[in-house]
C-alpha cells in the first residue's frame, strides 16, 4: 500500500503540493507563486500555462525532495480557486486566452444586461442558488467567446473546452484524456442547476455558452482519471476534487446539517452545511453544493456568505494607518486596553456585503474622543471582524432555521486568540480551531483517500483529529447585547439604503 495522498492546492496567487500520511499529518510542502496580470482597471487574469508550471513544479519539487515516485502515492486530491475561467482548444490543449480570475469585474455590464429583468434574475437564482454577478464563470466564458477572434465559431464547432481551474489541471494531468469537474466547482459557474445536478440548457442559452464546451460533472469523491504515463507521477488516480471553500468545510469535518466553518483570510468565508436541503436566502447569502463523502446518495448543500474585509482590515491598520508594526502585533495591542472606549470601526471600504448589500456604503470610525488611543482603534478593528461574522451567522440561522452549535475556524487570522475569544463571546457559541489549520488541503486529501480506501471511513478520520483549541463564551448577555447594538447603530450610519429589519 502506498504511504501518502498528494493534495494539490491551486490558489489565487500560488500553487502548492502537500503530502498527507495515513495519520492525517502533512509530511511535506512545496509552493510556487505565479504572476498576476491586470491589463485594465478592474481586470484580473492569470496565464493558465503559468498555473500549470507552478503546480507541476511544486509537485516535482515535493517528490524529488523526499526521493519519492508514483509507487509512494496512493492518490491525488485537487482543491482550487473557484469561478476562475479557462477556455482551451481540445486538439492542441492551448488556452485561447488568459484565465479570467474570480476577482475580475470586466463582465459586470454583461450580467446586468442579461439578468436586468427581475424575472430572469429570479429564475437564475432559483436554478443556481447564486446572485447573478460577474464573480461567477458564465459571463467570463461569454466574454472570451465574444472577444477572442474566431473563438465563438470554434466553440460552436465543438473545438473548445471550458473549465474552472480543477478541470484545467485534470485535463493536463491526464494529457487530455479527461474533461471533468466536480459538483462544487460546477455549482459556482452559474450554468449548473443545483436541484437537478446537471448543466442547464436554458442557462447556457441565456449566456451564449455551447454545452459542448462543458466538462462532465462528477461527485467530489470519485475517480476522475489517472495521470498520464509520461507525467510527473504516472498512473496515479485523481480521486478527490473540490473548490477551496467546500474543501475547507470537509477538512473541518463538517459533514452534517448545521455544522459550519469560517475562514479568516483576506476576507472571511463562512459556510454552513444544510444537509439535503438547498436553503434559499432572503439575506443575500448564496447556496452551493457541498463536497460529500463517497457513497453519499443525495446531493448535499451549503449556505455561504463572505466578509469583504477580514485580515485585510488588520493589514490596513498596519500598512495605511501605521498603528501596528505588523499584523501579528494586533492581538497584543488589542489586549493592551480593556475595551475600545466606545470606538467602532465599520470597514465598508468597498461597500457592505451580506446581509446588508449596500455597494455605496463607505468605511467609518465612530466614537473618537480626545482620549482615544491607537490601541482603542486597533482593538475596534479586530472586534469588527467578529461583528461581521456574527451578522453572517445570524442571517444563516434565520434563512436555514438551523441553530449553530459550534463554529469551526481556520485561516491566518485564526491564530489571534483575542479575536477568537471575542468571536465566541459575541456569537454565544463555542469556537473550535484545529491543531492543523491547513483544512483546505486536508479536505482534498480526505476526499481522495476515502475514495480509494486509504482511509476506510469518516469515523476513522474523526479519530485522527488532534487536540483542538476550544474557545467558550464568557461574556455576560447584557454586555454582548450592548456591544451588538452599538455595532448595528454604527453600521446603519454608514449605509446609503434603508437597513434591513433585524
Amino acid at each position: 500500500m502506498a504511504d501518502y495522498v498528494v493534495a494539490l492546492d491551486e490558489g489565487t496567487t500560488s500553487a502548492r503540493a502537500m503530502l498527507v500520511d495515513v495519520q492525517g499529518r502533512i509530511c511535506g510542502v512545496a509552493r510556487n507563486a505565479f504572476a498576476q496580470h491586470y491589463p485594465r482597471p478592474g481586470w484580473v487574469e492569470h496565464n493558465p500555462r503559468d498555473i500549470l508550471s507552478a503546480q507541476l513544479g511544486a509537485l516535482t519539487e515535493l517528490l524529488v525532495s523526499r526521493g519519492f515516485d508514483a509507487s509512494d502515492i496512493d492518490s491525488i486530491g485537487i482543491t482550487n480557486q473557484r469561478e476562475t475561467t479557462v477556455v482551451w482548444d481540445r486538439e492542441t490543449g492551448e488556452p485561447v486566452y488568459n484565465a479570467i480570475v474570480w476577482q475580475c469585474r470586466r463582465t459586470a455590464q454583461i450580467v446586468d444586461a442579461i439578468c436586468g429583468d427581475p424575472v430572469i434574475a429570479r429564475e437564475v437564482r432559483a436554478k443556481t442558488g447564486l446572485i447573478p454577478d460577474a464573480y461567477f464563470s458564465a459571463s467570463k466564458i461569454k466574454w472570451i467567446l465574444d472577444n477572442v477572434e474566431g473563438a465563438r465559431q470554434r466553440a460552436e464547432a465543438g473545438r473548445l473546452a471550458f473549465g474552472t481551474i480543477d478541470s484545467w489541471l485534470i485535463w493536463t494531468l491526464t494529457n487530455g484524456a479527461v474533461h471533468a469537474t466536480d459538483v462544487t466547482n460546477a455549482s459556482r459557474t452559474m450554468l449548473f442547476d443545483i436541484h437537478t445536478m446537471s448543466w442547464d440548457p436554458w442557462l447556457c442559452e441565456l449566456f451564449g455558452v455551447p454545452m459542448s464546451m462543458l466538462p462532465e460533472v462528477k461527485p467530489s469523491a470519485s475517480v476522475f482519471g489517472r495521470t498520464a504515463k509520461d507525467g510527473v507521477v504516472p498512473g496515479v488516480p485523481i480521486c478527490g476534487v473540490a473548490g477551496d471553500q467546500q474543501s475547507a468545510l470537509f477538512g473541518q469535518f463538517c459533514f452534517e446539517t448545521g455544522q459550519a466553518k469560517n475562514t479568516y483570510g483576506t476576507g472571511c468565508f463562512l459556510l454552513m452545511h444544510t444537509g439535503n436541503e438547498a436553503c434559499s436566502s432572503t439575506h443575500g447569502l448564496i447556496t452551493s453544493v457541498a463536497a460529500s463523502a463517497p457513497g453519499t446518495r443525495a446531493p448535499e448543500y451549503v449556505l455561504e456568505g463572505s466578509v469583504f474585509m477580514g485580515g485585510a482590515l488588520i493589514q490596513w491598520l498596519c500598512d495605511e494607518l501605521g498603528l501596528i508594526a505588523s499584523s501579528a502585533d494586533a492581538e497584543a495591542v488589542a489586549r493592551s486596553v480593556s475595551g475600545t472606549d466606545g470606538v467602532v470601526v465599520v470597514p465598508a471600504f468597498t461597500g457592505l456585503g451580506a446581509p446588508y448589500w449596500d455597494a455605496d456604503a463607505r468605511g467609518a470610525v465612530f466614537g473618537l474622543t480626545r482620549g482615544t488611543k491607537a490601541a482603542h482603534i486597533v482593538r475596534a478593528g479586530v472586534e469588527a471582524l467578529a461583528y461581521q461574522v456574527y451578522d453572517l451567522v445570524d442571517a444563516m440561522q434565520i434563512d436555514s432555521g438551523i441553530q449553530l452549535r459550534t463554529l469551526n475556524v481556520d485561516g491566518g487570522a485564526s491564530s489571534n486568540d483575542f479575536l477568537l475569544q471575542f468571536q465566541s463571546d459575541i456569537l454565544r457559541t463555542p469556537l473550535r480551531r484545529p491543531q492543523n489549520t491547513e483544512t483546505t488541503v486536508l479536505g482534498a486529501a480526505y476526499l481522495a483517500g476515502l475514495t480509494t480506501g486509504f482511509w476506510e471511513s469518516l469515523a476513522r478520520l474523526h479519530d485522527l483529529r488532534r487536540a483542538d483549541s476550544v474557545f467558550m463564551p464568557e461574556m455576560d448577555d447584557r454586555t454582548q447585547a450592548s456591544l451588538l447594538a452599538r455595532w448595528h447603530r454604527a453600521v446603519e450610519r454608514t449605509m446609503t439604503v434603508a437597513p434591513r429589519e433585524r
